[in-house]
């Protein structure tokens, strides 16, 4: 991230208001919410963003790069376990917006969410891991057949989980997933009360470097390691909610290419902000944090690939239109945050 720490470089704060308008493409979303029109500074400055948001996440990465200076308008930040259940508030209006990965909004759309995905990144899949203890017999993918595997339900690690099976001839239904959130799961796993553990950074480093766990298989050459910052109907609809999230999506971006640029600062950021000991937090950042690409075809085309192997596996109970859940109103405001 290439970039200054603040957003001064957006000139006055009337300025950036009036170009929060319905530039770029509209929703994606059959039925889903229209643009509505632009406000003044003054109406923007009395708005609250309800944002969701992890532990370690997009607060802590915007306060790293400097990128919460001089807000239009306020932030009001609520923290989750994992994608899922974000996304279940924001589809009923408990938040605004929030970030997930790339699982998450398959299954928040297969259940007809009144949600929208209207930014992506990508980050290095080496940190979304299959672990085994240190002392497992487990070497292949293969050998999980029959084993208990911990994982968050609808979280990235699920998908990864499903892909690496299928590549090994497998499926869900020869293995036992345990749905457990990250603590959980990192006290099962160190307990040896399940085989294996499907999780993403910074778990992976912290489970590596803290409990010696190995890596059996990681997201290289299946998982596409996309990530999203995904908006609520009702926020998207509402003039000003809009014009803040619009604000505050091209702030991620911009956070995210910084965090790139300045790994070993984001890594102790990170760790001051999460309690991780400061050597997990490195080691995950210079795995290579998410930076900012474009919402198009191919993302659409990899989420819908993602999404057709949950349906084929039953685990979802219909085909699900990856395509009618995005929405790219943003997309030039976010085009010009990429460089």
């Amino acid at each position: 991230m290439r970039l200054p720490r603040t957003l001064a470089a957006l000139g006055a704060t009337a300025a950036l208001v009036l170009g929060l308008a319905a530039c770029g493409g509209g929703t994606g979303s059959s039925g889903g919410p229209s643009v509505p029109p632009p406000v003044s500074a003054a109406d923007l400055a009395k708005v609250t963003l309800k944002v969701g948001d992890q532990k370690g996440g997009s607060q802590a990465l915007l306060k790293a790069a400097g990128l919460l200076d001089d807000l239009p308008y306020h932030l009001e930040w609520s923290t989750f376990t994992s994608g899922p259940p974000l996304l279940e508030a924001a589809s009923g209006g408990a938040i605004d917006v929030g970030a997930v990965g790339n699982t998450p909004p398959i299954f928040a759309a297969a259940a007809n969410a009144r949600i929208a995905i209207v930014s992506s990144a990508q980050g290095d899949v080496r940190g979304d891991a299959l672990l085994v203890p240190p002392d497992s017999p487990l070497r292949t993918i293969a050998d999980l057949k029959g084993k208990t595997i911990g994982v968050a339900k609808g979280s990235s690690a699920h998908g990864q989980i499903l892909l690496n099976l299928r590549k090994a001839g497998l499926s869900t239904k020869d293995v036992q997933l345990s749905f457990l959130q990250p603590a959980d799961a990192y006290s099962a796993f160190t307990q040896h009360r399940i085989d294996a553990w499907a999780v993403w950074d910074p778990y992976t480093s912290q489970a590596v470097l803290e409990a010696g766990a190995r890596v059996l298989a990681d997201g290289t050459g299946t998982a596409n390691g996309y990530s999203f910052e995904v908006a609520g109907h009702d926020a998207l609809s509402d003039p000003g909610k809009n014009a803040a999230i619009r604000d505050f999506v091209v702030r991620i971006a911009k956070a995210q290419r910084w965090s790139d640029a300045h790994r070993d600062q984001w890594g102790q950021a990170w760790a001051a902000d999460t309690g991780l000991a400061p050597e997990v937090a490195l080691a995950a950042a210079r795995n290579g944090p998410d930076v900012p690409v474009a919402l198009d075809d191919r993302v659409i085309a990899s989420e819908q690939e993602l999404a057709d192997a949950f349906t084929g596996e039953k685990v979802l109970p219909g085909k699900v239109e990856f395509a009618r859940f995005v929405d790219t109103r943003y997309a030039a405001d976010l085009s010009a945050a990429r460089g």
